[in-house]
């Protein structure tokens, strides 16, 4: 065969080689004999080539991740100095040199809250509070934290946890108003209106009977309208529920007549321990045809949520026929007549088992019940000379009161039928007492012998 020509492989061979014929079809000499002593070095990149795509890519995710985590300690750094900084603000004592009374205001927001904070001097540094808040609402949950509406008040040096704490509790100060039993609603409404530390001004009066009789706690600024609202919740919640335990058999169909009912009871007695006694006669009488007759009823017709009448009923108004008057109406009037507390409500839907059908005062503040009408009749006489007995006891003191004793000095003679004057010549003289009633013109009279050199002895009227 013929020699074969070598061809270089630039790929492979080491520059600087040459080639030529040998007896294997190629040859490859140095060309210097430095050459053989140092190897050649491998070829360079040539000038414009690419690395490869996969090299590429992991030099650039390697450059993120680096990016990312030194972007991550800084954050973490700043976080934890920061984080340190309102620790220590939030746990050191505050600026408040003395206690302090701070009221916030319904409607503002957290940053409102912060300033006023601020401005009052019980923190030092609002934005610190702001971020303390967030931080605390991110752990425990933002309506845990959330910042109500009230008045506040802090010791001294009080602490930022102790202000966020305070604030987020609702712990505010609290002011009592106290709504009695018995009262209509637009003396309710009045009573309301006219409470201090309260906003806003009630323009409606809401349905009588209503609104449950308490002492409620509120906090200053707390809206006039919603109280009344607070008020109509609460009578809705312990109706239902009392209506669920309510007895068998009752005459009463609904809540609504419960409650007229109840107002009815409110208004008879002042005394608790009677309620489910009262209650019983007005369901004895339901449950026999009969009509309650009850006076309250007859004063509410007349002059309706004011409540009182200001004096006795006469005859001619007890005849008079309107929607509350149960002498002239069968069964319940279409509405309560007052707003009655608990235990008249109570009272009604477990009223006591009796068979009374009447009942009239006894002079002690109580009354007396009776099964039949003679009985009735005979406490209603004994009724009638205790108030003219009382009457007459009231006549008297009255009289008393305007009647005073008064003492005058009047001049009598002695045994020798002269005056007796004493070592400084001025008559000495013996009195006697009368009593006359207060401003009325006294003469007294001056007797013989009560005169000195024929002067007669003054006699001074009574101031008036």
């Amino acid at each position: 065969m013929g020699r074969r020509k070598a061809v270089p492989n630039h790929d492979r061979d080491p520059p600087g080689m040459t080639y030529g014929a040998t007896t294997s079809g190629r040859s490859v000499r140095p060309r210097s004999p430095a050459e053989i002593i140092e190897p050649g070095r491998g070829p360079t990149r040539p000038k414009g080539g690419r690395m490869p795509r996969e090299r590429r890519a992991v030099g650039s995710f390697v450059r993120f991740v680096s990016g990312v985590l030194t972007l991550l300690f800084v954050v973490l750094a700043a976080s934890g100095g920061t984080g340190l900084y309102l620790y220590d603000q939030y746990e050191q004592p505050g600026p408040l040199a003395d206690a302090a009374t701070v009221a916030i205001p319904k409607g503002e927001g957290r940053i409102q809250i912060a300033r006023r904070l601020e401005s009052a001097g019980v923190i030092s540094n609002r934005w610190s509070f702001l971020v303390s808040h967030l931080m605390k609402g991110l752990v425990r949950g933002r309506r845990k934290t959330e910042l109500k509406a009230g008045e506040y008040q802090f010791s001294a040096n009080a602490s930022m946890k102790t202000v966020l704490e305070t604030i987020a509790s609702g712990q505010s100060i609290a002011y009592k108003l106290t709504i009695p039993e018995g009262l209509t609603s637009q003396q309710v409404v009045a009573r309301i209106n006219s409470a201090e530390h309260l906003a806003g001004e009630i323009t409606q009066i809401p349905p009588e009977g209503s609104l449950m009789p308490e002492t409620y706690q509120l906090a200053k600024g707390s809206d006039r309208n919603d109280i009344v609202e607070r008020l109509q919740s609460e009578q809705k919640r312990f109706l239902d529920a009392e209506w669920e335990k309510r007895a068998e058999g009752l005459p009463i169909a609904t809540k609504e007549e419960a409650v007229i009912l109840a107002s009815i009871v409110e208004k008879e007695t002042g005394i608790k321990s009677e309620r489910e006694h009262v209650a019983s006669v007005f369901i004895n009488r339901l449950r026999k045809g009969m009509r309650l007759q009850s006076d309250p009823t007859i004063i509410y017709g007349l002059v309706g949520g004011q409540g009182s009448l200001g004096r006795g009923i006469t005859k001619s108004e007890k005849q008079q026929k309107t929607p509350y008057n149960t002498y002239r109406i069968d069964g319940l009037p279409p509405t309560p007549i007052t707003n009655p507390g608990r235990k008249a409500i109570t009272a009604v839907l477990n009223p006591a088992t009796t068979n009374d059908y009447y009942f009239v005062a006894d002079g002690t503040g109580g009354h007396k019940f009776s099964e039949t009408l003679k009985e009735h009749n005979d406490a209603v006489a004994k009724w009638r000379r205790i108030e003219r007995d009382a009457k007459t006891r009231a006549l008297q003191s009255k009289q008393a009161a305007n009647t005073r004793a008064i003492s005058i000095p009047v001049p009598v003679t002695t045994a020798e039928g002269q005056a007796t004057a004493g070592a400084s010549g001025i008559i000495v003289s013996k009195t006697r007492a009368i009593s006359v009633p207060a401003g009325s013109a006294v003469a007294a009279p001056v007797e013989a012998g009560a005169t000195a050199a024929g002067v007669p002895l003054p006699v001074r009227k009574p101031k008036q």
